[in-house]
């Protein structure tokens, strides 16, 4: 049946699109938390910001 090999298909493309998405966001992570080592004046400042905007944003 061409219908069960297509859905066999989508999950198993599904799979590995949240594999790469896995793979992606710890990637960033680590860079994030290599340029915060590298430039910690400038990752304060970051941290600061985002604090700030936390406070004002209305839930």
């Amino acid at each position: 049946m061409p219908g069960s090999d297509r859905m066999n298909e989508t999950d198993e493309s599904d799979a590995e699109r949240r594999r790469r998405r896995a793979r992606f966001l710890r990637d960033l992570a680590e860079a994030r938390a290599l340029r915060d080592r590298v430039q910690p004046r400038r990752a304060k400042t970051a941290r600061l910001r985002h604090a700030m905007r936390m406070r004002t944003f209305r839930w």
